[in-house]
């Protein structure tokens, strides 16, 4: 397994991804520079991710801020030991305090080792990191393809990519995450870096950054 882990890693991918699927080059074209966007793969990365599921970026920013200047490090001690009126000053809900909680949970008593599900078969950790409450496949997906850097993981759920594609392919209705699920077999192995190529796509076409990570990415 090729974990992406710089630009030419990228591009690598992109040419790969054109031999396999030739409509792919107009999408290419279209999408201008396809951005990395690596973040660290262990209790941040992920918990950055949880923190950023379905708010703006400006209130995940804001969020992830406050998170920081009071807990300094942000790991599965520190959230542990944050009370329930910190999680309320972070502007945390309900729901997100406790998924980052049953994280630093699984985390630290040995259930899941965030480092070890880098190397693992993508499959295998989605079954695991899904397993943990709170934490969806798309979740999970996203925290393989941008803190693992796993090459062969296409969210399929997530909106903005159906749309990309849809619009990308000039198919007649927006693709449901049961077809995208299909269509993306004939990339592998390089998913990872067509959902990155359908993210830019989507950022040039819709003028709209819907690239879910940000706030921690370290490239």
């Amino acid at each position: 397994m090729r974990i992406i882990r710089t630009h030419e890693d990228i591009l690598a991918g992109l040419e790969g991804l054109v031999m396999l699927d030739a409509r792919l080059e107009h999408v290419v074209a279209r999408a201008g520079p396809v951005p990395l966007r690596r973040s660290e793969p262990g209790y941040a990365g992920l918990a950055n991710i949880i923190v950023s599921q379905m708010v703006s970026k400006a209130s995940a920013a804001a969020i992830w801020r406050r998170m920081e200047e009071r807990m300094e490090r942000i790991d599965a001690a520190a959230m542990l030991a944050a009370s329930d009126e910190d999680c309320r000053y972070f502007g945390l809900s309900r729901a997100k305090a406790e998924a980052l909680r049953a994280v630093a949970r699984a985390e630290l008593s040995g259930d899941i080792d965030l480092q070890a599900l880098c190397e693992a078969e993508g499959h295998v950790a989605i079954r695991e990191l899904s397993a943990i409450r709170g934490v969806g496949r798309w979740t999970s997906e996203v925290f393989l393809l941008f803190c693992a850097g796993h090459p062969d993981v296409f969210p399929v759920g997530d909106i903005a990519l159906q749309n990309a594609v849809g619009h990308a392919l000039s198919l007649e209705v927006r693709p449901s995450a049961r077809e995208l699920d299909s269509l993306t077999t004939a990339w592998s192995p390089w998913r990872s870096i067509a959902a990155r190529l359908f993210w830019a796509y989507y950022a040039h076409e819709m003028h709209r950054d819907a690239i879910p990570v940000a706030i921690s990415a370290k490239k």
